[in-house]
This record gives structure tokens, C-alpha cells and sequence, in this order.
């Protein structure tokens, strides 16, 4: 098994030096990059865990309150478990408008400085 990945195909564009990737690495944009990925992605995360492993903290400790009936044989339970895939689905669609309304332009304007293009 290798232990470096091989350069890409070459495509007509020079690949930057490992010096021009740590500039840039250590430029204003990038950390500002990386700010807002990190300003986003860590609370979410950290909230989801949450919700999650208070889910599964009542699940084990709170039988009477998740087998409360809300409407036939719904109870409290099976409406939170269906709201774990509801809240994944809906930080993943939170997440895509996040990356490319702030995301995805500060990575192109890197990608193309770098590529020469700016």
C-alpha cells in the first residue's frame, strides 16, 4: 500500500509548491476560511450531540414520560427518534446553504490566487 498519494493528472495548470501551500495556509483569508467553517460546523455539531444523547437518556431512564400516548399508539418516543432523522436531514440542508453562500466563494477566491488565476 502506498504511503503518498500520486500527484493528479496534469492538467495544464502548475501545481503550487508546499511552500506557496503553507503562505497560504497561514493567510488572513484562509484563517478567515477556516472561521467560518469552524463558527458553524462546531456549535451544530455539539448541539446535535446533545439532542442525541438526550434522546437516549430518556430512552433509558424515563419510561413512563417517552411511552406517554400522544395519538393512538404514538407516543412521545417513537415522535422523538423520528425527530433525530428530521434534525440530520435538516443540519445537512443547513449546512449545504452555509457552505455555499459563505463557504464556497472564500475557497474559490484561495483556489484560483493559487492557481494563478487572481
Amino acid at each position: 500500500m502506498a504511503t503518498e498519494t500520486p500527484p493528479p493528472a496534469s492538467s495544464g495548470i502548475p501545481l503550487p509548491s508546499t511552500e506557496e501551500f503553507a503562505e497560504v495556509q497561514q493567510s488572513a483569508e484562509f484563517g478567515e476560511l477556516r472561521r467560518a467553517h469552524r463558527s458553524f460546523a462546531f456549535p451544530l455539531t455539539v448541539a446535535f450531540i446533545a439532542w442525541y444523547l438526550l434522546y437516549v437518556l430518556l430512552s433509558n431512564y424515563a419510561d413512563g414520560f417517552m411511552g406517554t400516548k400522544i395519538a393512538g399508539n404514538i407516543n412521545v418516543a417513537l415522535v422523538l427518534g423520528l425527530a433525530q432523522f428530521l434534525t440530520t436531514f435538516l443540519i445537512a440542508w443547513w449546512y449545504a446553504r452555509h457552505a455555499a453562500a459563505e463557504l464556497d466563494p472564500k475557497a474559490e477566491a484561495i483556489k484560483s490566487r493559487m492557481e494563478g488565476g487572481a
